[in-house]
């Protein structure tokens, strides 16, 4: 049996994000995987196995939500759903199944279509408890860590308008982002208030898209291309659906976040993230969720999430770059294709040809995506073009 380590990201590809009324699942499932099997230089025949992440059951039931779209029938194809990590744990489970040596090359993918059901957020309808989660919305939820971390630490609505204009600033020249431009200090100040203390610029979009992964072992990787890059770490951790109900549970970090980072970094052999993660892809969903997914990532300590943005420690020529692609905030949240999303932008950074800006150098980069009302599961994945 092969090492994760042994696993290389030779082909990535990924739709325009944004309102995609003019293409259906098929349509965006079909780019995002062609353009992914072009970039890695093979054929539909190569593949001999995939795993698609769908949160929606709008979007698509079963692996053949792909096959169909791609034409790649009579292959073990699997459909994963894990609330917004949904996609990254496509890519999980088509690593683990390179690295146990049962299949060559596969295909990992993620996709969801939101827009056309209209509505003025994610649909929850079906979600939880009817009495429990009544009234309850993911701004809502992800609303309620601003006052205790501002309690806590004395986090400032400025420092979450930090988060949205670096940004935006990194999305405004991303050509497959659905927001594309720059937004001051005081627009994201000024914007109409969304739920408690987020404002409208706080928030991420809803959006549609897919992006997709093909997945081999190094010494095939070699045949196609020589800046393949491979898994240097990879965790994952779940937590439970009611974190309301925790008594332990103090708004104050998302402990799938911390646990997960944990696993990657033993893996990684990573002991000082900040010094030894160049960039970073991070769940971004609202502003003050990604200060409390830097600190939990330990790339700053914990209560310095909101100071340390302000300062420039997050640029794209910060410490880390955090969110270089503009993250969710700039490409929205088609649930099952944002964490394949995350790692097409992690490959291309480590490739030296980000489709935005361009961390100079990079060598490591990390996928970090969170989902659920409140942080109730995550994936960490950590990429490296070193060989």
């Amino acid at each position: 049996m092969a090492d994760l380590k042994d696993v290389a990201v030779i082909g990535v590809g990924a739709t325009k994000f944004g309102e995609n009324f003019d293409w259906g699942v098929d349509d965006m499932l079909t780019m995002a995987c062609f353009e992914a099997m072009e970039d890695a230089k093979i054929e539909p025949e190569k593949l001999e196995a995939g795993w698609i992440g769908i949160q929606y059951p709008f979007t698509g039931f079963s692996g053949a939500t792909l096959s169909d779209a791609i034409k790649t029938y009579d292959i073990p194809i699997t459909h994963t759903e894990n609330y917004c990590v949904s996609g990254l744990d496509a890519f999980r489970n088509a690593c683990l199944a390179v690295a146990s040596e049962q299949f060559d090359m596969v295909i990992a993918c993620g996709v969801e279509k939101i827009t056309d059901q209209g509505g003025r957020g994610l649909p929850t309808a079906g979600f939880g408890h009817p009495v429990q989660m009544s009234g309850l919305t993911a701004p809502s939820a992800f609303g309620l860590a601003f006052p205790r971390h501002a309690l806590a630490f004395g986090t400032t609505k400025e420092h979450l308008a930090h988060v949205a204009v670096k940004n935006h600033f990194n999305g405004a020249v991303n050509p497959k982002a659905h927001f594309r431009r720059e937004v001051t200090l005081e627009q994201v100040m000024k914007a109409p208030i969304i739920s408690g203390p987020l404002g409208l610029l706080d928030c991420c979009p809803i959006s549609d898209g897919s992006a997709a992964a093909i997945i081999t072992r190094t010494d095939i990787a070699k045949k196609y291309r020589d800046d393949y890059v491979t898994i240097k770490g990879m965790g994952f951790a779940a937590y439970t659906n009611l974190m309301m109900y925790d008594k332990n549970f103090d708004y104050l970090a998302w402990r799938p976040t911390v646990k997960a980072a944990e696993k990657a970094y033993a893996m990684a052999g990573i002991t000082d993230p900040p010094n030894e993660v160049d960039l970073a892809e991070c769940h971004d969903c609202f502003t003050i969720t990604e200060i409390l997914n830097v600190e939990d990532l330990g790339f700053c300590k914990k209560g310095d999430g909101g100071p340390a943005t302000a300062e420039g420690r997050f640029n794209i020529d910060g410490q880390v770059a955090i969110n270089p692609s503009g993250g969710l905030k700039c490409f929205g949240h088609p649930i099952g294709a944002t964490g394949v999303r995350m790692v097409y932008e992690v490959t291309k950074q480590l490739q030296g040809r980000a489709d935005g800006r361009q961390r100079e150098g990079a060598k490591v980069g990390m996928a970090h995506n969170l989902g659920g009302l409140g942080g109730v599961v995550c994936g960490v994945v950590i990429l490296t073009n070193e060989k």
